[in-house]
This record gives C-alpha cells, structure tokens and sequence, in this order.
C-alpha cells in the first residue's frame, strides 16, 4: 500500500465499493439454480465465491471466531484447501439474503484481511465477480483503470507466495498488452486485449483467452487446447 498515494487509495476503495455494489446487485437477481451453477474457480459454485467474497474483511479475532465454530478447518491445508473448504463452509452457514446484505455491507470499510494490502482486496472483488458473472453467461464490467491496478500488483507479485493461490499459466513467455488502458508487462510473443482479461489470466483463469489477439494468445490457447 505504502506505493499508493491518499488519492490512489481513495480512488481503489471507492472501486472496490463500486464492484462490491454491483456484484450484489447482479446475485439479487439470480435464481435459485444460477446460485448453484459452477463459478470458473474449480470446485466451487457461485454461491461459495459470493460466501467467500463476505470474508474480505475479517480481523484476526474474525478469523479465531470463524475456526472455533469450524474447528475442522484446521485440517484443510495446503492454502488453496483451506480457502475454498472455508469458503464452502461460510455458504453453508448462510442463507443468499445473507451473503448479499453482507457484500453490500462491506461497503465504506476500508478494513482487509490480516497479511493481505487493500491491492489484494481489489482484486479479490474484481477477479471474483467475474468467476460469478461469467460463467451464468452475463456482463460485468471491469473498470479498466483498477483492472491495471490489480494488474500491475498480481505482475509484482508474481514470484511470491500471493500467486501460490493462483493456477499457473505460461503467460510469463509473453508480451501482455492491455488494449483499453496503457498497461504493458513481459518480453516474447503480444497477446493483447481488454485489461479485464488479461487480469483473469493473471490469476489463473483461461476463461477470458479469447479475448486476447496476437501470436502470444495463439500459443497460450494452443497449451490450454494440448493439456485439455
């Protein structure tokens, strides 16, 4: 955080309110069968993203709370199993009405998770809704200037345990160019398009790949296309 300004950091909590807004509004109006469609992460519905979304702002005496009413969480390891056992968990104690009140309630809080910066809070909100949003065949928009701000942090970070949680991808082979916004990381062959796409690529998320144009795209959907 300490490389934001007070303005940058304005302008990222007021995105995250936006996004949080949003992506409330877009659950409201699910069916009871969309909440229970797969969401683009591995083994999780769109009602366990939206639960795991509620969880962006817990304290450390949140998250004592949370393991003393699940004490067998304490079982799930590596990071990713805990995460998403955690996440299933959180929507198994919820009703939708709840889990959407509590990601409309998050909005003003500038609170984050213990070890995380506010860089990853925006891009669990930006990345998330679009692992809800897509697969039910719907639009969410990314505003393109936060897209290169959770971008540029997923880019710095990539060598770190932050992007252990992230299904690998070869796009550190290629030149990553955002096509609506002035974001440009990596040498090698372009795959360029909207930096939405290239943020979800970042995480580990193909979905967006035809998205992207360029010789870099071709042989990233060519690899996705061999492994499938």
């Amino acid at each position: 955080m300490a490389t934001l300004t007070a303005t940058d950091a304005d302008a990222l909590w007021a995105g995250v309110d936006d996004q949080r807004g949003r992506t409330a509004a877009l659950l409201e109006g699910l069916t009871p069968e969309q909440w229970e469609h797969p969401s683009l992460c591995e083994g999780w519905t769109v009602r366990h993203v939206a639960a795991h979304l509620t969880m962006q702002q817990q304290r450390v005496r949140d998250a004592m709370g949370f393991i003393s009413r699940h004490p067998r969480i304490l079982r799930s390891m590596p990071l990713n199993t805990f995460i998403h056992d955690a996440g299933v968990m959180q929507a198994q104690a919820m009703s939708t009405e709840q889990i959407v009140a509590a990601i409309r309630n998050g909005m003003g809080s500038r609170r984050h998770n213990p070890g995380l910066t506010p860089l990853e809070t925006l891009t669990d909100i930006l990345v998330h809704s679009q692992d809800i949003a897509i697969p039910l065949g719907l639009h969410l928009p990314m505003p393109p200037a936060l897209g290169a701000l959770a971008a540029t942090r997923r880019w710095d970070t990539r060598d770190t345990w932050l992007a252990s949680v992230n299904h690998r991808l070869p796009w550190a082979n290629c030149r990553l160019t955002a096509t609506d916004t002035d974001w440009s990381r990596g040498q090698g062959p372009e795959a360029a398009g909207p930096i939405g796409a290239i943020l979800l690529l970042l995480t580990g998320r193909t979905a967006a790949l035809e998205q992207l144009a360029g010789k870099g795209a071709d042989a990233l959907r060519l690899t996705q296309t061999r492994s499938a």
